[in-house]
């Protein structure tokens, strides 16, 4: 990538920022456009990555460092033209098919700032108001009473949003807005199953019939399914208490689950180590078209990660442990990739609250797609250099 577009990129990304548009792609399949704007996530400033692929639109938040990591990735042969404009001008770049770089830059003129300022979304981005944390706009509105959110301690009867379980009605609604996200690939034309492995309280659970069966009005058979035979009696009470007939939760375990033969949609939300590729795996087998998945206490490779080339670093417990929970989560996601799925690493909920709090988002590609030789074998060096066998690996292998 050429230093001119990661220096104008570095000069304009500021207080000043207003937005920022990506175009003239020369691979649409893999991405025709690209909007970036400024939020703010826990009184930390972060830019929001609106991804065009096709008919969909995927939304990723990056830190300062983070978005200019990402640059190459854009730059390099795939878009053509970026348009930056702050409150002070219009910078354009322009890459011609040769690779050679112009950057315009024109002030904007005190008749097009009015002009600005008069577009509420400008306006409140350009003074910082930025309403991701100030006043946000959740799927779930608080002062609206839901039945299910109610009994399980998150709201009064009012509608108010209990201020110990504030956290836990955040969480809820993120996880709605990545299921939001994901509409696209849910046909509306049939019903369609997802099961919830682990459910546990059901929190997310009912939140998200709700949100697919009542507020989108999708056909929807959604089974939730946990080891304690207490929590799954008092879920099917409340179940039937709201009338959401199509909501039935099973006590069993993910490996061994054989109750459905077709699944569209599979949840799973803090599965304990290997429960979570058990979970993967059966959504692989089932060809589900999404997978939503926040994986919990990754020990498997934790006891297998070894090297004399690793060693000085490995010694350190903490180190280990974080090092092999990140790692785990990323060869999910490539064996996951390998299989036809696009997938995403984002951020569930704020660090400060939990450090399991990466949630894979997986979606199943509408064209056919056959891995490469190279990638199996990159993927397998990889392995090999962190002398780990991942369980979701044995199991898929076992599969074919």
């Amino acid at each position: 990538m050429d230093n001119i577009i990661k220096k104008t990129f570095e000069d304009t990304i500021n207080s000043e920022l207003i937005s920022i548009i990506i175009s003239n792609s020369t691979d649409k399949k893999k991405a025709s456009k690209i909007k970036i704007r400024k939020v703010l996530l826990k009184d930390t400033l972060h830019y929001q990555v609106s991804e065009f692929i096709g008919n969909k639109v995927f939304h990723t938040n990056y830190i300062y460092e983070e978005l200019i990591d990402k640059l190459p990735d854009w730059f390099e042969g795939l878009f053509q033209q970026a348009e930056i404009i702050t409150s002070k001008e219009k910078v354009t770049i322009l890459i011609s098919k040769k690779g050679k770089v112009t950057v315009n830059h024109k002030l904007i003129k005190n008749t097009e700032k009015n002009e600005m300022v008069n577009s509420n979304e400008i306006q409140n981005e350009s003074l910082g108001l930025l309403s991701h944390n100030k006043k946000k706009n959740y799927i779930l509105q608080e002062n609206t009473p839901l039945p299910f959110l109610i009994d399980l301690g998150v709201m009064t009867k009012e509608g108010l949003v209990v201020r110990a379980k504030s956290d836990k009605f955040r969480q809820i609604n993120r996880f709605l807005e990545y299921i939001e996200d994901v509409l696209p690939y849910l046909e509306k034309g049939k019903e369609l199953t997802i099961l919830d492995f682990g459910c546990g309280k059901s929190y997310l659970t009912f939140a998200m019939y709700y949100y697919l069966k009542i507020l989108k009005g999708y056909q929807i058979n959604v089974i939730g399914l946990d080891l304690k035979s207490d929590v799954i009696e008092n879920c099917n009470k409340l179940s039937v208490k709201y009338g959401y007939e199509k909501l039935h939760f099973l006590e069993g375990d993910i490996a061994s689950y054989q109750g459905s033969s077709s699944v569209d949609m599979v949840v799973t939300l803090h599965a304990c180590d290997t429960a979570t590729d058990y979970a993967l795996y059966k959504a692989v087998s089932w060809g589900a078209q999404v997978i939503l998945s926040v994986p919990c206490c990754q020990h498997e490779l934790n006891r297998q990660i070894q090297g004399t080339t690793l060693k000085p670093v490995l010694k350190y417990g903490i180190v280990k442990e974080r090092m092999a929970a990140l790692i785990t989560d990323a060869l999910r996601a490539e064996l996951l990739e390998q299989k036809g799925y696009k997938v995403q690493l984002l951020e569930f909920i704020d660090m400060e609250h939990t450090p399991k709090n990466i949630l894979i988002r997986a979606v199943k590609r509408s064209t056919a797609f056959q891995v490469t030789k190279m990638q199996e074998d990159e993927l397998q060096k990889c392995m090999d250099f962190l002398g780990v066998t991942p369980c979701l690996q044995k199991l898929l292998n076992e599969e074919l």
